[in-house]
């Protein structure tokens, strides 16, 4: 079984990688890691921590590092782990030390877990995080993660993130954090286009139905409303293996991730059209407080909430549908009222949304359905 050295060195020579010194470095730490893993059965060496701006081959790097491994692992999307963590603590109530006894069930299955794109924004999983991470350490598990943040920039303007401290110790004393910032956006290395974004102008016909109809090669289809699990989602067609739905069936109705996934579970291919422009200007933020500090501002009951604007919830399912569709390879097709890359530019998520736009940019290239550095 080869080495992610020798991958990556591989990649090099045969698949018209550029050299980075970044990526280079990062392979060295994945390196020493993967040659402790198997130098002992009973070895816990420090996992590798890629953190680093959107392109710079963290991804794949880990992928890589995770197929050359011949001891048992695990890996998965961060949002993914977590909605099976949630499932797996509800079927823990009542039991003692729950994260304790989640940990050494995981212990028991692998010796590495891998995540991507490690991320929090949940008061929730940022309190259950401060445990999990330590037990897991604690089981001798193995984490290799890649993030857009650095360990110590993890949930930054947080509620409560004094209850997300211990992760990030924990993060920090067990794994090797590593920058993964080169110049490069790999993501943009010239390759044969392969359009899937396109901007609707005022007037004209949509382009939509002609692509459904190229993707479903004559299949049988129906604009029957889509039964998912207890849901029922309006769209303009769908066929065994092709959807095609509306901005608003899919990011302004109340799906969360879990259906996302769902969808890509069952389609090949995704279509959506009428997509606005998602960006505005952020409202003013508010002082939260409980009902009883409605007569009065009490201190203890105040927190600021962040500046928000108004597309911010269909913006999150949108980041999250890009997100499931790159991460599965199921192709995702845009009919916009913009260009691509007027999508987003103004508003409280400008920094969650660079990274969709790299994917979604990556996407209008023929080699994206391939096994790809992300």
């Amino acid at each position: 079984m080869p080495s992610p050295l020798a991958r990556y060195n591989h990649a090099l020579e045969h698949l018209g990688f550029h050299p980075d010194e970044a990526q280079r470095q990062a392979v060295m730490a994945l390196e020493a890691c993967h040659a402790a893993l198997h130098a002992s059965p009973t070895s816990t060496p420090l996992g590798v921590y890629l953190w680093g701006p959107v392109g710079r081959g963290k991804t794949w790097l880990m992928d890589q590092f995770q197929q050359c491994l011949e001891v048992p692992s695990r890996r998965q999307h961060f949002h993914h782990f977590m909605q099976w963590v949630h499932r797996r603590l509800f079927e823990l109530s009542g039991t003692a030390a729950p994260l304790q006894a989640l940990a050494a069930g995981l212990a028991d299955e692998v010796r590495v877990l891998c995540f991507d794109e490690l991320f929090v924004n949940d008061i929730g999983d940022a309190i259950i995080l401060g445990g999990l991470f330590q037990a897991l350490f604690s089981h001798n598990v193995v984490l290799v993660a890649t993030s857009n943040q650095p360990p110590d920039q993890l949930y930054a303007d947080g509620f409560n993130r004094e209850r997300f401290l211990p992760a990030i110790d924990a993060l920090n004393t067990h794994m090797q954090v590593v920058a993964v910032a080169g110049e490069q956006d790999h993501r943009q290395h010239p390759g044969q286009a392969h359009t899937r974004y396109w901007v609707r102008a005022a007037g004209q016909p949509s382009i939509m139905g002609e692509q459904f109809q190229q993707l479903t090669e004559a299949q049988a289809s129906s604009s029957a409303a889509l039964q998912l699990e207890h849901r029922s989602i309006a769209v303009v067609r769908h066929s065994a293996k092709v959807l095609w739905c509306r901005f608003a069936d899919l990011c302004l109705q109340p799906l969360a991730a879990t259906d996302y996934i769902a969808l890509c579970d069952r389609f090949q291919a995704l279509l959506l059209s009428d997509v606005p422009q998602l960006g505005s200007p952020t409202r003013p933020s508010r002082i939260a407080r409980g009902t009883e500090d409605g007569v009065e501002r009490v201190a203890a009951g105040d927190r600021a909430l962040p500046a928000l604007s108004v597309h911010d919830d269909a913006v999150r399912r949108f980041i999250a549908l890009v997100d499931e569709c790159y991460d599965r390879r199921v192709p995702l097709y845009l009919e916009a009222d913009v260009d691509l890359t007027a999508l987003y530019t103004e508003g409280a998520l400008t920094f969650a949304f660079r990274r969709t736009l790299s994917r979604l940019q990556e996407m209008q290239l023929e080699r994206f359905c391939a096994v790809l550095p992300s």
